[in-house]
């Protein structure tokens, strides 16, 4: 009958469980490695689809430039007019 010392017995079991531990750690960073594959092809589509999105806020953001300045002159020219007319009355209001 073969006789097993405590010490070595506790080694078996110390080099095993970390064979297993390392076995383990491998599987999990593969399995890290495709998940992170997989999330950056999510993240480069988002990105792609946020660069065609991107363009047409361009245009919409010059549109409502060019009509808040077009809007910005035709409230000045409006403005310019009732100041005009408000100076002739108050000149002829001062004439009399």
């Amino acid at each position: 009958m073969m006789v097993i010392d405590m010490n070595e017995f506790l080694g078996i079991i110390l080099y095993v469980s970390l064979i297993v531990l390392v076995i383990i750690f491998i599987v999990l960073g593969i399995r890290l490695i495709g998940t992170l594959k997989k999330i950056d092809n999510v993240i480069d589509d988002v990105n792609n689809k946020m660069d065609k999105v991107n363009g047409v806020f361009d245009i919409i953001d010059k549109t409502t430039d060019y009509a808040s300045s077009i809007s910005d002159k035709i409230i000045g020219a409006i403005t310019g007019f009732i100041g005009a007319l408000i100076r002739r009355k108050k000149g002829n209001d001062e004439d009399e």
